[in-house]
């Protein structure tokens, strides 16, 4: 384990950022940002950033090719695969976690080219949790931001920083800086670590009822006749998904340039009313049904695919960000047997 003194981080933030983009959250006026490292940057200890670093391996548009048809001519220019290494710092557990959900749908065959390159391309740095939110409960899905992951760890502890390397590149990131260093003993971040989950244990919402969530269970939660005062509330503004570290839902256009074609991607939401619409029209007419596809997929499809494993990591985002306070966590109790 390696350590540094907090107040020489803008060495270590020097030293990553030669050669390659470091990205770390920054203060703005409407709250914790991903920015550019650069001289003067101070890094921000915010909880969680605003926008999940999803943004990074999965822009929020993306341009995929270019083509111009020319009579019976058509020629294709496919953009450049991103090829800068570039490093995340202070990625919480949650969103750690976010990647793995996010690779079992990109690199799973056949594979997202696009997506592959950039996180071939990304060594991420996560920072342990010092004091979570009330809207946090990543622990119900067995996350512990106590041990956050990634290539590479950290924990804050009193005017430290402590370092231990999960990967080959953590390792890597870990010696380019290796004379910023010192040794440090393993058992220094631990009384930090317990704290924390102590702390965990007081959250309000640590534990859902997430037992229902089956795949056996499958038509009865579809047919449940609570998704209609559920979804009443819900205005359909797409806030939730866009915020929500996990979702992969995108749409693929085509521009006209005026000397071509430009054929991009960009994020889209399963609550709103164009979202997979074919030549037949929109499979889910209704917002309830719309709301219903959201939250099935969260807490049912994609466990039923994936063993298990939920596609949600508790970051809180959405309970913080919905105009009318309509979340995962009231649907999960609503349907899991308990009352919101």
């Amino acid at each position: 384990m390696k350590r540094i003194a907090k107040d020489r981080l803008s060495q270590l933030f020097d030293r990553w950022s030669q050669g390659r983009p470091l990205y770390l959250p920054v203060s703005t006026p409407a709250g914790a940002e991903l920015k550019p490292y650069q001289a003067g940057v101070t890094y921000c200890e915010a909880l969680n950033t605003n926008r999940s670093a999803k943004d990074f391996f999965f822009p929020q548009t993306e341009n995929m090719m270019d083509f111009k048809v020319e009579g019976k001519t058509i020629e294709v220019k496919e953009p450049v695969r991103p090829e800068e290494d570039f490093v995340l710092f202070g990625v919480r557990a949650c969103d750690a976690r976010s990647f793995e959900l996010l690779d079992r749908v990109f690199l799973t065959d056949p594979v997202d080219s696009y997506y592959k390159a950039r996180r071939e391309h990304g060594v991420v740095v996560t920072v342990s949790c010092r004091r979570p939110a009330e809207t946090c409960f990543c622990t119900a899905f067995g996350i512990d931001p106590a041990a956050p992951g990634g290539d590479l760890a950290c924990w804050p502890e009193d005017d430290f920083l402590y370092f231990t390397p999960n990967t080959p590149a953590g390792e890597a990131l870990l010696q380019s800086a290796a004379d910023l260093l010192e040794e440090a003993d393993e058992q220094q971040p631990e009384a930090g670590k317990q704290a924390l989950r102590e702390r965990l244990q007081k959250l309000p919402i640590r534990d859902l009822p997430l037992s229902s969530f089956s795949e056996d269970k499958l038509l009865e939660l579809f047919n449940s006749e609570k998704w209609g005062p559920l979804a009443e509330s819900c205005l359909g503004c797409g806030t939730c998904t866009f915020v929500c570290p996990t979702c992969q839902c995108y749409d693929i256009q085509d521009y006209d340039t005026g000397h071509g074609v430009r054929r991009f991607r960009c994020w889209d939401s399963c609550m709103y009313s164009e979202f997979t619409r074919c030549a037949h029209g929109n499979p889910r007419l209704t917002q309830k049904e719309r709301f219903r596809q959201r939250f099935m997929h969260k807490l049912v499809y994609y466990p039923a695919n994936n063993e298990g494993l939920f596609s949600c990591v508790g970051c809180g985002r959405c309970l913080a960000k919905c105009p009318v306070s309509m979340n995962i966590v009231k649907v999960a109790k609503a349907l899991g047997g308990e009352e919101s």
